[in-house]
């Protein structure tokens, strides 16, 4: 585990532990990882934009009565309103990173959250995602890290690990300047 900045000149940025199912091959997340998302990043009358591929943030989106812009598996424009929350895997489909999340802030309320899902494993991939975020204007809010297993009061042990998610947000400063 890297010592040290990983972001230079970025406040440490807190580490959460959830204890949700890993996600099927073929999709981004599980069902309870959609309702943590959904529960934890949203306001009942915020916009939530959902790039993952499976159902189970549209799930999450109806059950928790939210408004959304469902696109998973589609080619459909991100909408007229600015979200709240936009969820979407990694790597992202647009070819430059940075371009992918200046589309993800202009699409974005002021506070609102990108979240980016990665498979655990990779150390570069998290760095390389919070550098293209923070050049497109967004910071770096808060780490999350799903495991399938809880960690336990007085037991060291390793956490299964299957999912890194990376909240990032539209704040009200960016390299310096206002965000307008």
């Amino acid at each position: 585990m890297p010592v040290g900045d990983v972001v230079p000149g970025d406040p440490p940025v807190p580490i959460t532990v959830w204890a949700v199912p890993a996600p099927r091959a073929d999709e981004t997340m599980s069902d309870a990882m959609g309702v943590r998302l959904i529960h934890n990043l949203t306001h009942p009358s915020g916009l939530v934009i959902d790039l993952t591929a499976g159902p189970q943030l549209a799930r999450a989106v109806i059950a928790a009565r939210r408004r959304s812009h469902l696109h998973a598996g589609r080619h459909v424009g991100w909408g007229r309103e600015p979200a709240a929350l936009i969820v979407t895997g990694w790597p992202a489909t647009a070819a430059s990173p940075v371009g992918f999340f200046q589309r993800c802030r202009a699409n974005l309320v002021p506070g609102g959250c990108v979240a980016v899902l990665l498979p655990h494993g990779d150390v570069i991939v998290p760095v390389d995602v919070v550098v293209a975020a923070r050049q497109a204007g967004l910071a770096y809010l808060q780490h999350v890290v799903a495991a399938d297993r809880p960690p336990r009061r007085g037991h060291q042990g390793l956490l299964d690990i299957h999912t890194d998610v990376l909240i990032l947000t539209r704040s009200t400063t960016s390299a310096g300047q206002a965000d307008g």
